[in-house]
């Protein structure tokens, strides 16, 4: 799975790295890079759903779009 997240509620680079470890916490994650400037987060994952992520993301603090 290649997909791009939009994401609000991340405003710092702190954000963006809550966000990476969690995501990057979930087995089969080869890539995790969040903007806080775009609202996105870009993953890169092997054998994990779209709900999954959103799940991590959500768990982060942050609110998916879409």
């Amino acid at each position: 799975m290649q997909k791009t997240f939009t994401v609000t509620g991340m405003s710092c680079g702190g954000c963006e790295s809550n966000v990476e470890d969690s995501v990057g916490a979930l087995e089969g994650v080869e890539s995790v890079d969040a903007d806080h400037e775009k609202d996105s987060v870009a993953v890169e994952a092997d054998g994990i759903s779209t709900d999954d992520v959103t799940a991590a993301i959500e768990d982060a603090g942050y609110q998916v779009d879409g």
